[in-house]
């Protein structure tokens, strides 16, 4: 069928077969079919809805496109989590050492920040000389020495999702809940995992601002990695105020490690209590305990014992990082300035406009307006209230780290317009996972 032939049939509401879809990515890949036949389809895709077998048909092409992770030489179940992204989401840097010291396999493919979101890769980066950029071959060597690798996407790792993503992006298709699921998916099934765990935030600082619209994509998700043989559950989880109290690459890294050497503040215990819960339920999933409750102890004792931060130790030093800032976090290089971002009133804080935080984090140089952009991994937020505590009048609600004083005024104003102070607390009750699908 010719590439005119499908887009008829999906405009006019009818329903691919596997073997249609496949022909048609695998001919995008080639270059035969051009890219405004592809613009026309995936518009027609996000105008008329496909269904979960076409979802998965989708997902199997573009993974089935490039090149599938083998780690069947490594002995150990493979597992991995996948975030849909948010402010201070760091959990991966926590969850990967502590699944692996747990006895599972991550290998992790993650991405960078864009626009209000942070992006794992930044992050490590944060760590002088992390090497993001490995070859498959030390991918498996560091996985096999350590059970824990973070790197970032390779060429040969699903190629059709990078031509259709880069497509969606100036073709106004981007908002397709089909076609989000089928790029996550793809991407991660193609790292050879058994059991994956989705993390899939909602609130004012997430993709997905209202709760039924993630968990439309999480059960699309979820259907689509069971569809394709792999155990999956999704977590629908808080992004209402940003998770943990450092929001900043540097500064994040400094968090995590201060959670895996067990110290506990107040303001990162949400950071905590999610790192836990989502490794919980891959060592569920990944069959190293009966129960997510046995999970969660297992994670615990991983922390308390100090092997997730030895594991993480191991991951710093194979992949050519300076493991000296776990030991004296001042290695960790840090702004030149810092500002405090004071209340205005007395009260409580009843609200936080997440995606402000983020964005005022991304003009002080600490995100991408564009994917070209030079991170200043230095510059950020210490968040030192959470909502529900009280303030008074002139108390600091935050430190501005910073290297470039002309960004200070813009970085202050969006703080301004993200933190409201009231009167009286808020009766409404916070809970972090607002839902569990699959599982």
């Amino acid at each position: 069928m010719r590439p005119v032939d499908l887009i008829r049939k999906k405009r006019d509401g009818g329903e691919h077969t596997s073997a249609e879809i496949s022909a048609l990515v695998e001919a995008y890949t080639r270059g035969d079919v051009p890219d405004y036949q592809m613009s026309a389809w995936m518009m027609a895709a996000l105008l008329r809805g496909l269904s979960g077998s076409e979802t998965t048909a989708l997902t199997e092409a573009m993974l089935r496109s490039g090149q599938v992770m083998d780690l069947c030489a490594l002995p150990g179940v493979k597992v991995d989590k996948h975030s849909t992204g948010g402010v201070g989401d760091k959990t991966s840097l926590i969850l990967a050492p502590v699944v692996a010291a747990g006895g599972l396999l991550v290998p992790m493919i993650s991405g960078r920040g864009l626009g209000h979101t942070g992006g794992t890769l930044d992050k490590l980066e944060a760590i002088p000389n992390f090497n993001v950029n490995l070859s498959p071959e030390k991918f498996r060597r560091v996985l096999k020495e350590c059970g824990c690798s973070i790197i970032g996407p390779t060429a040969e790792i699903a190629p059709a999702d990078k031509k259709m993503y880069a497509l969606r992006d100036v073709t106004a298709t981007v908002e397709s809940p089909s076609l989000i699921c089928a790029s996550i998916m793809s991407k991660k099934l193609a790292e050879g995992i058994e059991a994956l765990v989705l993390d899939v935030k909602t609130g004012s600082g997430a993709f997905m601002k209202r709760q039924e619209d993630a968990e439309h994509l999480a059960r699309m998700m979820v259907e689509t990695g069971e569809r394709l043989g792999k155990r999956t559950v999704a977590l629908i989880t808080d992004m209402d105020q940003p998770l943990g109290r450092m929001v900043g690459n540097s500064l994040e890294v400094l968090e995590c490690v201060e959670i895996l050497r067990g110290e506990r503040r107040a303001t990162s215990e949400d950071l905590r209590e999610l790192s836990l819960e989502l490794s919980a339920w891959i060592f569920c999933l990944g069959q190293r305990a009966a129960s997510v409750g046995e999970g969660r102890l297992l994670a615990e004792e991983m922390v308390a014992s100090g092997k997730a931060l030895a594991k993480f130790r191991d991951m710093i030093r194979l992949q050519g990082g300076d493991t000296g800032v776990l030991d004296q976090t001042s290695r960790l290089a840090s702004a030149k300035f810092k500002s405090e971002f004071k209340a205005a009133t007395a009260g409580f804080i009843t609200s936080v406009q997440c995606e402000q935080v983020g964005l005022a984090s991304l003009v002080l140089g600490g995100g991408r307006s564009k994917k070209d952009d030079i991170i200043d991994p230095l510059v950020g937020l210490e968040l030192l209230k959470k909502i529900g505590d009280p303030v008074a009048l002139g108390e600091s609600i935050a430190s501005i780290h910073y290297n470039d004083a002309a960004k200070l005024p813009e970085a202050q104003r969006l703080l301004l317009e993200a933190y409201r102070i009231e009167s009286k607390p808020s009766t409404e009750k916070r809970v972090l996972v607002k839902k569990v699908i699959g599982g």
